[in-house]
């Protein structure tokens, strides 16, 4: 009798709640697969959030490899020696997945219109997952954080935890696709103006949305960009399309939450839309001043020509790749300034790559505040954290130090000069498209090297930032402190 008293209900309701919620799930699962592959997600997402990132983009790549790979991907299967023909399915695909524009072929005479199909659709796949895997990991590292920094995370990534990744997902989506359905039908009528017919303007508009917005840089038409550089309208909703792609999906969240309420805006925004103004403006004025007398590029053109396309060519190097000038004309000093335009990329968050403009808006701040001898860092009336600024540090000593491996490595492989090999480097690393004529050129064995830069640019600073803010590790003591001497 003693077994069946009151007192001892507790452990038999528990051993029955225990075994309902461990066999309700499993049978759901069952009925439910995508239930089972979203909960697969997630708990992948709370355990190694570096590691699915990493995993689902090879995965990705992979799959798009293989279909353009097949015979119906080509619009003449012969012409082209197997393996070569591997090495540009590999390479595209990685440039296609991972936002780029790099490519070793002419799309529109190689690519069947099934390669072209695949190309955009990886384009979309891409775009979709830096978006998401930048905003999980963001979630990720909330979780590592305080009260307060956590809910300024939370609100950057629009989600509460790791949990809600497929809330995250749709947001992500749906804030896609509506901005690529407004470039499409701005795209649209001016392609019906052009001559195109109703099916050929259509599509058109769609894949040059998809291919601005999430700041591809592919083209499918004669001469890439510069069958364009004549046309305002394109050139003006192409620029826009990379704009507001590379600065970043909390910041467009952000802005289309609150767009009447600027004071409102977290510190993420403000500094990304601040440095990437400043980026801008310096890139339009010195490339003004570095080719309006250049021949080969806009030495003949009038000032009003000459303003939008050099404006159009201060906005690609942020990760557009579109072109309306050959790069290879364009002055040693341009080249110059778009490596370090490329370096520094876009928002972070973003399908734009390089180290980020935030990255270098904290490190110009911390220099300015050391050089007035000021203990903290402020910015829009906040301060910044010690962890922050080492952050920034490490984002871009890895990226320099991938770039000058990237760079000794395709020198060793090409016969190219240093100058171009530089140019096409940064611009894989970045996932930036604009090429200097590198990727045409060179070997199986280059387009390997190559493909492997845009996979590391693409996820090597996401991944990186993720692991070292996650890291909260205190040491309960400390050494004596002293100053060597520096510069």
């Amino acid at each position: 009798m003693a077994h069946l008293t009151y007192g001892d209900s507790g452990p038999v309701g528990s051993t029955i709640e225990l075994v309902s919620k461990n066999s309700t799930p499993r049978f759901d699962r069952l009925l439910r697969p995508g239930r089972w592959v979203r909960d697969f997600v997630d708990d992948l997402a709370v355990a190694s959030p570096a590691r699915l990132a990493i995993g689902s983009f090879v995965a990705v790549v992979a799959l798009f490899a293989i279909l353009l790979m097949l015979p119906a991907s080509v619009r003449d299967p012969g012409s082209v020696p197997q393996t070569e023909h591997i090495a540009n399915a590999v390479f595209v695909a990685v440039s296609a997945v991972c936002v780029t524009g790099l490519t070793p072929v002419v799309t529109e005479s190689y690519w069947s219109d099934f390669g072209i199909s695949v190309i955009t659709a990886g384009i979309q796949v891409g775009g979709l997952g830096i978006l998401t895997v930048a905003s999980v990991l963001g979630m990720a590292v909330s979780r590592r954080l305080g009260v307060r920094q956590r809910l300024i995370a939370q609100q950057a990534t629009s989600a509460l935890n790791l949990g809600q990744v497929g809330s995250l997902l749709k947001t992500v989506v749906i804030t896609i696709v509506t901005a690529e359905a407004i470039l499409a039908v701005l795209f649209f009528p001016r392609f019906l103006i052009r001559g195109e017919s109703i099916g050929d303007a259509l599509w058109y508009s769609v894949f040059y949305s998809i291919s601005a917005f999430n700041n591809a840089g592919f083209t499918i038409h004669p001469g890439g960009g510069a069958y364009f550089a004549s046309d305002p309208w394109i050139l003006s909703l192409l620029m826009l399309g990379v704009f507001v792609g590379a600065l970043g999906f909390p910041v467009v969240l952000m802005i289309a939450m609150q767009w009447n309420h600027p004071k409102r805006w977290d510190l993420h925004t403000k500094l990304t839309l601040t440095t990437t103004t400043a980026v801008l403006a310096i890139g339009l004025l010195f490339l003004l001043i570095f080719e309006s007398a250049n021949p080969a590029t806009l030495g003949d053109k009038n000032a009003g020509h000459t303003f939008v396309e050099v404006l159009f060519m201060a906005v690609m190097p942020r990760s557009g790749g579109f072109s309306t000038m050959e790069i290879a004309d364009m002055s040693q000093s341009s080249h110059l300034l778009m490596d370090l335009m490329m370096f520094i990329g876009g928002g972070s968050s973003s399908t734009a790559g390089g180290i980020k403009v935030t990255t270098v808006a904290v490190l110009v701040l911390a220099a300015y505040t050391e050089a007035r001898g000021l203990q903290n860092v402020h910015v829009f009336g906040r301060r910044l954290t010690s962890s922050t600024i080492k952050l920034s540090i490490s984002v871009l000593l890895t990226g320099a130090i991938i770039v000058f491996i990237g760079t000794l490595t395709m020198l060793q492989i090409s016969a190219e000069p240093l100058d171009k090999v530089l140019f096409e480097v940064i611009s894989a690393f970045g996932t930036v498209g604009l090429s200097s004529g590198v990727s045409a050129t060179v070997d199986e064995v280059g387009l390997y090297c190559l493909s492997v830069i845009m996979l590391i640019g693409r996820l090597g600073t996401i991944t990186l930032a993720a692991a070292l803010s996650m890291q909260d590790s205190v040491r309960l003591y400390r050494y004596p402190e002293e100053r060597p001497v520096v510069g």
